[in-house]
């Protein structure tokens, strides 16, 4: 009979149990608390408004949705010339066809699907076919699109358009697979195009470096990590991408000063928003704060109506020209964070930008402005009640000025918005007022709500003179055209100031069609000159953006005109 030993137990140890057990729990824990800590949050004062991408004209739905979707070519950060994005190289022109050939770099969208020539196509047609607003325009003059393979697109032009570079090649491209549906069912709505800009968007489906994860609306929307994306661990323009953030938190504030807030005590990494310079000393003395001060493409000016007198007289633009102080506005408004400008087009925009335009009043004391004026004015016929400059050439208070015609002026508006809106530009419309007035003229800053200001000046070509800005203008100047060009004086049309030019239209017509890139800047150059001489706007100042981030959680930002916030910054951040 076989022999039975008996089964050895081995003792059982809770301790050493319930210690593997915690060992475990506290490296995943430790994964999830890293994983945590390697996502850049970012403040923002209001949430996306949709985040369908041909409806989103709001800043804060096109900073989240340019994470997602992305162009065929953006711009270098130091540069700015364009470089190769979703496409693998430089467009190639063929003259004799007038058409353009694009290679695709191999890429994916963020389900995992495959992105083709198919899906650049599309988005052409599609723009075309609803006449999307904002995109519309960039792609009317597409007279086809082929798709020769899956890598190559190629686009055959109506007719030479000097925009198709620079602002065609930049159009977001969206999934062919994603929109087809939403375009059919657009097409049997009474309303085509309101029905598909009305489409609700949940999870976008992009090519970009992160893809939606998450949105609790009125609190946070997360973006994660897309596992797809094109420029993973590849290097493009010399740069080796990512991203290398585990994602992003946009965190809605609604206040500068709550978001400020939560940025000094570490709630935020990023407060997306230009910093005002009353919050300056207080940021700077922080030792884990550290701030960014970059120029911008914009443009603050005060604008005529010159359909109708006073303003329809060139000689008295030049004089309000010459009487305001720019260097004022600069120092004392802005608190030295702004340029003055003197041409339509920003400094910032090196390219494009001409030095040598007319800069009325330029190095002139506040008495040699007045009597450099009062020249002119006196040149042109103009008379006063009591001269600015008295019989023993002394600078007095004008009163009573008198227009060619010998008529009284009438008393006129420089329109503003709120103080509570824009500080910057109520205040610029009550020193402006003040110097005008030195003169004897009859001016009143009047400050208004934003959108009836807008109304006032774009719809109903009700006012005299106005103050408004645009922030963010397109590094293709083709905007200067639109803003002047007669063919634009129509209700809500661009050109607001109602001013016409036989020459500036010829010149600025063919500046459009001109592909060549120098022979096209010098039209341009001319355009801005003749600009500054005729006066339908005042350029004041380009306000410098500043922005403040924590420097002890992530770094790698990317400088580049119009800040830090941008897709180069957002695929080289590394947390610390």
């Amino acid at each position: 009979m076989r022999q039975m030993y008996p089964i050895e137990r081995k003792p059982f140890y809770p301790t050493v149990f319930v210690l593997t057990i915690i060992f475990t729990l506290s490296i995943c824990l430790s994964a999830t608390s890293a994983q945590a800590a390697s996502r850049l949050k970012v403040g923002l004062l209001e949430e996306p408004k949709t985040l369908n991408i041909w409806l989103a004209s709001d800043r804060w739905s096109r900073k989240v949705l340019g994470q997602i979707y992305q162009p065929l070519y953006i711009r270098d950060p130091k540069t700015l010339e364009f470089v190769p994005w979703l496409a693998k190289e430089n467009p190639v022109y063929d003259k004799a066809t007038l058409s353009y050939t694009v290679k695709i770099r191999p890429a994916k969208w963020s389900d995992g699907s495959e992105l083709t020539s198919k899906d650049v196509a599309f988005t052409g047609r599609f723009i075309k076919e609803f006449k999307i607003p904002r995109y519309s325009s960039k792609w009317k003059f597409i007279k086809k699109i082929e798709t020769p393979d899956k890598h190559t697109v190629r686009f055959y032009l109506k007719k030479p358009k000097a925009i198709f570079l620079t602002r065609t090649l930049t159009t977001p491209i969206v999934q062919e697979k994603e929109w087809l549906k939403i375009a059919a069912e657009a097409r049997k709505a009474e309303k085509p195009l309101v029905t598909l800009l009305n489409y609700q968007i949940e999870k976008p489906v992009g090519s970009g470096p992160f893809v939606l994860k998450e949105w609790r609306r009125g609190a946070y929307l997360f973006l994660q990590k897309n596992k797809h994306f094109f420029g993973k661990d590849r290097e493009i323009n010399n740069r080796k991408l990512g991203p290398y953030v585990g994602g992003l938190i946009f965190k809605v504030f609604g206040t500068s000063d709550a978001a400020i807030l939560a940025l000094k005590k570490g709630t935020i990494d990023y407060f997306w928003w230009g910093i005002q310079a009353g919050y300056l000393n207080d940021l700077q003395k922080h030792k884990d704060i550290r701030i960014f001060s970059s120029n911008r493409s914009a443009l603050y000016y005060m604008g005529f109506n010159v359909r109708k007198p006073p303003f329809s007289d060139v000689n008295l633009r030049r004089a309000v020209a010459t009487l305001i102080d720019k260097d004022f506005i600069i120092s004392r408004i802005l608190q030295g964070y702004g340029i003055k400008m003197c041409s339509i087009v920003p400094p910032g925009n090196e390219f494009w930008h001409c030095p040598d335009v007319q800069c009325y009043g330029e190095g002139l004391t506040k008495e040699e402005r007045i009597r450099k004026a009062y020249k002119m004015l006196c040149k042109a016929g103009y008379t006063w009640e009591t001269p600015p400059i008295d019989g023993s050439d002394r600078i007095v208070k004008g009163k009573g000025i008198c227009l060619p015609d010998g008529k009284p002026m009438k008393k006129f508006t420089i329109l503003t918005p709120p103080a509570d809106y824009d500080p910057h530009r109520a205040m610029s419309g009550m020193m402006i007022q003040e110097w005008l007035r030195a003169m004897g003229m009859p001016a009143f800053s009047k400050p208004m709500a934003f959108g009836s200001l807008i109304q006032q000046v774009k719809t109903r070509r009700d006012f005299d003179s106005f103050i408004l800005g645009y922030g963010k203008l397109s590094l293709d100047p083709d905007y200067v055209r639109y803003f002047f060009h007669s063919r634009y004086d129509k209700k809500r049309g661009y050109d607001m100031s109602g001013y016409k030019n036989p020459d500036f239209e010829r010149i600025a017509d063919e500046s459009a069609d001109t592909m060549d890139r120098e022979k096209r800047r010098a039209l341009v150059r001319d355009m801005q000159k003749i600009l500054a001489r005729d006066v339908p706007y005042i350029p004041l100042y380009n306000p410098k953006l500043v922005e403040a981030v924590r420097k002890d959680n992530f770094s790698g930002w990317v400088e580049m005109l119009e800040g830090i916030g941008n897709i180069w910054s957002f695929c080289q951040l590394k947390p610390k």
